[in-house]
């Protein structure tokens, strides 16, 4: 379960990125919120605290099982969580505003 929570923590620290970025630049964003959920925008605040939730429950993850910086299983585990969620995003987000782009 350690590894699990800390993979999980890298993974909404991952997240919380993107949607806390657009939300300070005041830009529309999808989110969970969205219609349709996950393609349709939502607006910078609903982004800002979408991110800033995702940063309290990755820094909660990493609260409850502290890790040691360095070449470890703990770092490793974490830093997966979010190459995996990040790849799946960047994925995502690609083709969801490719097809923005392609149906105005």
């Amino acid at each position: 379960m350690y590894y699990i929570t800390l993979f999980l923590a890298g993974a909404f620290l991952c997240n919380a990125i993107p949607h806390l970025a657009m939300g300070l630049q005041g830009a529309p964003f999808p989110t969970p919120f969205a219609k349709p959920r996950g393609v349709g925008n939502s607006s910078p605040l609903i982004n800002f605290l979408w991110g800033a939730l995702n940063l309290i429950v990755g820094l909660a993850g990493l609260s409850r099982h502290p890790l040691t910086l360095g070449a470890n299983l703990e770092c490793l585990s974490v830093a997966l969580g979010a190459i995996l969620i990040g790849v799946f995003l960047a994925s995502h987000f690609g083709k969801v505003r490719k097809q923005a782009i392609a149906t105005p």
